[in-house]
């Protein structure tokens, strides 16, 4: 059978009409990226249905270390002709995929996925990590879906193992009265813990965690853009559920898509060729081009501060103002860190750790970030 011109072309255009029809519409959502935000939840929203619930998130999305155009090498040995871009632009984020499977994220990083993953400069934010964007606000998504049904009950969250055994221990306390004041307090304290496990893993990694085995991640613990990327990504994780558009995982997938671009945007986010310029200027003082992936002195600049009211490190040439972000620490009267506290549970991966006989709090890490920028030194 044969099939003239037109015929083809009659049949080319019915099936892209019906795949048009099958395209999710990604709305268009302003990103809050206030230094302070006091957002609220509309009346009358509700969490994730049961059915609808997000999985726990399946570890974190590989993300490289700082600088672009990467060498790597494997042992003591040179990778020949393997180099990593790492950069981005505004108009090549792709989509938002939910981190629910490990593969997804490493697909991710070979470009074969919808999403990409990347380096981004904005004068007013600095470096981001796209992928630290995503993986806090995954967390925070799936973390709301998680308190909403049981805030101001005591119970414990057993989160998989970074390390350390990762456990949330939330306490009782009289929450809300009102339902939308109960859903912004879970908004606020899903994020707030999201960042939390943020800080964790950049104190894991420096101290021997390796999702891969075999491959060191020390090289990209406490990285300049790190935790301002990680505390970007709980922000707009806040707006996306304080509107509602997370009541399934395809609903949050296209609400990250449709916010991301607005808040580069108002970081004012650079072109590619920019990126690339601004990291060729501080080569030699953020970071070395010479040494190769996973060399500890590739980068040189650190940052130990990490503090979820935080400004980012700019170049010393850049000119724009720097934009603080941060997270509430109070809601509605409530010291959100009272509500819940995050305990790592020894393992017998936490060798190089000094602490290993009892659990490890956030008391614990002004310690643990003093020696690490210490060892960083050596």
């Amino acid at each position: 059978m044969r099939f003239g011109g037109a015929a083809i072309f009659g049949l080319c255009s019915v099936v892209l009409l019906v795949a048009c029809q099958h395209v999710p519409t990604v709305p268009t959502i302003k990103a809050n990226i206030s230094s302070d935000t006091q957002e609220q939840a509309k009346p009358h929203l509700q969490p994730p249905s049961a059915i609808n619930q997000p999985p726990m998130p399946d570890g974190l999305r590989p993300c490289c270390a700082f600088g672009y155009d990467l060498k790597a090498k494997l042992a003591k040995v040179p990778v020949p002709f393997y180099k990593v871009n790492n950069v981005l632009d505004l108009e090549h984020l792709g989509r938002h995929r939910y981190n629910d499977s490990f593969w997804r994220g490493v697909s991710s990083v070979l470009s074969l996925s919808s999403e990409q993953l990347g380096m981004v400069y904005t004068r007013k934010g600095g470096f981001i990590d796209v992928a630290h964007v995503r993986d806090t606000a995954d967390y925070s998504y799936y973390l709301f879906a998680q308190i909403y049904p049981r805030l101001g009950e005591a119970w414990t969250l057993k989160l998989s193992n970074e390390l350390a055994e990762r456990r949330i221990q939330f306490h009782a306390f009289s929450p809300p009265q009102t339902e939308a004041e109960r859903y912004s307090m879970s908004v606020y304290l899903a994020a707030h813990l999201g960042y939390q496990l943020a800080v964790w893993h950049e104190i894991a990694q420096w101290y021997g965690y390796r999702s891969v085995p075999g491959f060191s991640e020390q090289i990209s613990a406490f990285s300049p853009e790190d935790l301002y990327s990680n505390l970007l990504g709980a922000r707009l994780a806040v707006t996306v559920l304080m509107q509602g558009q997370a009541d399934s995982v395809k609903d949050f997938n296209r609400a990250m898509q449709g916010i991301l671009p607005s808040a580069l945007e108002q970081l004012d986010v650079q072109s590619a060729e920019k990126t690339r310029q601004v990291f060729d200027d501080i080569n030699g003082t953020w970071w070395d081009k010479s040494q190769r992936v996973p060399e500890k002195f590739l980068v040189l600049k650190r940052h130990y501060v990490v503090a979820s009211n935080r400004m980012p490190l700019l170049p010393e040439q850049e000119t724009a103002v720097a934009h603080r972000l941060a997270l509430p620490e109070v809601y509605a009267g409530y010291d959100l860190k009272t509500l819940a506290s995050m305990q790592y549970w020894p393992t017998k991966k936490m060798a190089k750790l000094p602490i290993k006989d009892r659990p490890i709090t956030t008391a614990d890490f002004p310690m643990l970030l003093e020696q690490a920028e210490r060892e960083a030194s050596l």
